[in-house]
This record gives structure tokens, sequence and C-alpha cells, in this order.
């Protein structure tokens, strides 16, 4: 999880809300990692979650990542859920839950849905405080006017 905070503080950097995410594998091995680039990137899929994907799918030559384990900042919303499911990961950590569109639990529960052929494990509060205060701390610099985001 210190691994996608790093990648939280470098969306940050670059203007974009602090949310950062590392995918390894069965062995601990980094596959991908990524943040939230969709203003820089004009992108509305460019979640760190989904950036991440694309980098792991890539090094694995492969869109599906059996064994793997996602860790994520902020508990993921319903189109990153969905993009995890397809890639069959098998775990997503995630520090802070997101009250507003989390698919996790907090406002749906996409990982367990019977309905769906792929489910997987979800575990949530790792790093929470960081995580949170980390978000916190963003939108609380950006409703002061000292961050400006770009539309």
């Amino acid at each position: 999880m210190r691994l996608a905070l790093e990648q939280a503080l470098r969306a940050e950097a670059s203007g974009e809300v602090p949310v950062g995410a590392v995918i390894v594998d069965s062995h601990g091995d980094i596959l991908g990692s990524g943040f939230n680039r969709t203003i820089q990137d004009h992108d509305p899929t460019g979640h760190a979650e989904v950036v991440a994907l694309r980098m792991a799918a890539k090094k694995m030559s492969n869109y599906r990542l059996p064994g793997a384990t996602l860790f994520v900042t902020l508990e993921p919303c319903a189109m990153c859920m969905g993009a995890i499911l397809h890639a069959r990961i098998a775990r997503v950590v995630f520090g802070a839950a997101d009250p507003k569109t989390g698919a996790c639990g907090s406002v749906i529960q996409l990982s367990q849905d019977t309905r769906l052929n792929h489910h997987t494990d979800v575990v949530g509060g790792v790093l929470e405080q960081e995580c949170g205060d980390a978000l916190r701390t963003f939108f609380r610099r950006r409703r002061s006017k000292e961050i400006k985001i770009e539309s």
C-alpha cells in the first residue's frame, strides 16, 4: 500500500486527485502501477486502477491477471471494479472507503455479486488514515483555491 500511496502523491503533484494503485503477482513482483490521469489525459477512464491494469496486462501480454493483487488508496468505483473483475484479479486491497462511489461495499458490492461470473476478495481499511488524509488534504486545498483543477 505504501507504493500505492507514492503513486497517489505523483497524481497530486500533477494536479490530479491523489489516488494510486499497484498490482503485484502472487510472488509479490510488481506487474503494474498507476495514478489518476483523468484530467491530464482528458480520459474519464484514466483512474489509477485502470492505468495499473493496462500496464500489468501489457507486461503479461494478457488481459487476464489471475492470482494478482491490486492495492489502491481509494475504494474502487463501479467502472474500476468491472475492469478488475474482467481481468480476474484475485484480491483488491484498498485504503480509504468511498462513501459516494465505492463499489466494494460502501455504495454497492460488485466483488461478490452472485450474478457475475467472477468474484474477487476485498480487504479495506489498509493504511486508511494515510490514504484518507491525502484525499482530505487535497480537497481542502482545492476548496481554498490553492489547487486549480482544469475542466
